[in-house]
């Protein structure tokens, strides 16, 4: 139950969404009438209901309408798999897919810069489609010739502001475009898809949310923390959730720079395209405020996931040293510190949580300077649970600064073991042993670490994640990533139910298995609090419950 003075018990009545009572089967007897549904765990676990503490609910329902590129072993692969794409495909159509992560294959393609493709392969399996791959970390789009042609960018385009064109040795584009330089990308497909009509734009996006609905919560996920979306789209979910067709709960941040393909073409309720994005957050950011809409299927209270930096994978996470193994690069501030500030103002004033992605070194410093300011020029503004995403990447002094500003640890276990392969190649021995995912330095600092995968960078699903927090074992070879870092199995369990909860601002109802909490309940195959270690990755979802009711 997670709860100090019933931590375990064998039965479980609801009623009306919320929990009725916990005890033995004895005493959960007398709430049992002629129709009250009944369900024989015949021993299995039940927990508090996973909470998803950081992903992106519309990109995971787009990227399963996708070709899947997370598998792929090689360059090869995806131009095979893009090519069989193409042959369904008409002339001039988008193809997309999205997955793909350069350091995880098992050969560099032939020719390559920094182990990246050149366009030219797209080019020849695609001559006559607009071809834009997402990168697993979601920061980089490879895109084709066609694509570059469209958007004019040749070797005489500047980078962008917090973004880069990667090119080859004499300057041409290669057709890789990180971080900020994917937003011309982005706009094209959008402006792609106005040409729908309402009536499809209406049935893709419903799609969309019932297909990242559908994967949540057979994964056992029964509240979705969003790690940002636009305001239209926002308004669209709001629609969706008020219809009692959200499955889960959905904890929604506000994020201006999203894009809005998902609704482009439907009826917008503003025009919010004719305000950049510092104008749309200072005029709609007091409107749209939401707390549990839809019987606590939906919330907007955070402002968030604010890009201080990149990631490690595309060279962009922003360091205090270079990259050893790039000496002429120590990443991207993708938004200014300057911007970030002015943000958390507007956050400040409006009564919203404030969200900002750091993974490097000195984007977290970064981030934190900037909380820290912050809270000192408002010692009134109290309980602000203001979040840091990732974490990822911590100088050894700015690690007690989380438990002592309060600022949360939004971390995703699953990266660790993931990126295990090349954090060293990356950083050297001596950065990654002091703060690569340094979950146990955080938590004896005090400092609150919640969980989450960041779908769809990874799988979403939670027993993985749970078993690289208490391993960290890499997933490429089973070797421990600086094991003196794990969490216990209690420690990673409440990391993803209670301390997502508290970062939400729900701990009064969810989080923990409690009388009078709502009846959020997810239920596994197996034991992974007891189970010999190497039996959590075979646990099963058996049943995912929220708010009484059995929706997988």
């Amino acid at each position: 139950t997670l709860e100090a003075k019933q931590p375990q018990v064998t039965a479980l009545a609801a009623k009306d969404g919320r929990i009725l009572a916990l005890g033995s089967d004895q005493e959960i007897q007398r709430y049992v009438g002629p129709k009250t549904k009944r369900i024989d765990l015949k021993g299995a676990l039940a927990v508090p209901g996973f909470i998803e503490g950081h992903g992106h609910f519309t990109s995971l329902g787009r990227s399963l309408r996708m070709l899947n590129l997370t598998k792929t072993k090689n360059w090869d692969d995806v131009l095979k798999l893009v090519g069989d794409a193409v042959k369904r495909a008409r002339p001039g159509e988008w193809i997309l897919g999205r997955g793909w992560h350069q350091e995880k294959w098992d050969r560099a393609p032939d020719p390559n810069v920094q182990g990246l493709p050149l366009h030219a392969g797209l080019d020849k399996v695609a001559p006559d489609n607009l071809v834009m791959l997402e990168h697993a970390s979601g920061h980089g789009l490879f895109v084709n010739g066609a694509v570059l042609t469209l958007l004019k960018i040749d070797r005489t385009t500047p980078d962008p502001a917090g973004g880069q064109i990667v090119r080859d040795g004499k300057g041409e584009p290669i057709g890789m475009l990180w971080d900020n330089a994917m937003q011309p990308a982005n706009r094209a497909y959008e402006a792609s898809l106005e040409q729908r009509s309402p009536r499809q734009a209406s049935a893709e996006f419903h799609q969309e949310l019932r297909l990242a609905s559908d994967d949540a919560v057979r994964k056992g996920i029964t509240t979705f923390v969003d790690q940002g979306e636009s305001f239209a789209v926002l308004d669209a979910i709001k629609d969706f959730a008020d219809e009692d067709a959200l499955p889960l709960r959905l904890y929604a941040m506000v994020d201006v720079t999203a894009g809005s393909a998902d609704v482009a073409g439907l009826p917008e309720k503003e025009d919010y395209s004719k305000y950049d994005g510092y104008t749309q957050l200072e005029r709609y950011l007091p409107t749209h405020r939401i707390v549990d809409d839809a019987d606590g299927h939906f919330t907007v209270r955070a402002v968030g996931e604010v890009l201080s930096d990149g990631a490690l994978g595309s060279h962009t996470a922003w360091f205090l040293k270079p990259y050893d193994d790039l000496p002429a690069s120590s990443g991207i501030a993708v938004t200014t510190p300057e911007v970030v500030q002015r943000i958390a103002d507007l956050a400040l004033k409006d009564g919203y949580q404030l969200a900002v992605h750091a993974i490097g070194d000195r984007a977290n410093r970064s981030a934190l300077d900037v909380f820290q300011a912050e809270f000192a020029a408002h010692p009134d503004a109290k309980d602000l649970r203001w979040r840091i995403e990732h974490a990822q990447h911590l100088d050894p002094a700015d690690i007690p600064r989380f438990g002592k500003l309060g600022v949360i640890a939004s971390m995703q276990s699953v990266h660790a073991c993931s990126d295990a392969p090349y954090v060293v190649k990356r950083l050297g021995e001596e950065r990654a042993k002091a703060g690569a995912y340094a979950w146990r330095s955080l938590m004896q600092t005090g400092a609150l670490i919640t969980n989450g995968t960041d779908v769809p960078v990874e799988d979403e699903d939670p027993i993985p994640n749970f078993y690289c927090a208490v391993t960290r074992r890499a997933k490429s070879d089973g070797t421990p990533f600086y094991p003196g870092q794990v969490m216990t199995r209690e420690e990673a369990l409440r990391s993803y139910t209670w301390n997502n909860a508290y970062a939400i601002f729900a701990e009064q109802d969810l989080g923990s298995l409690a009388v009078g909490k709502r009846a959020d309940v997810t239920v596994l195959s197996k034991d992974i609090l007891t189970v010999p270690e190497q039996e959590i990755l075979d646990a099963k979802v058996m049943y995912t419950v929220v708010g009484g009711r059995i929706v997988y």
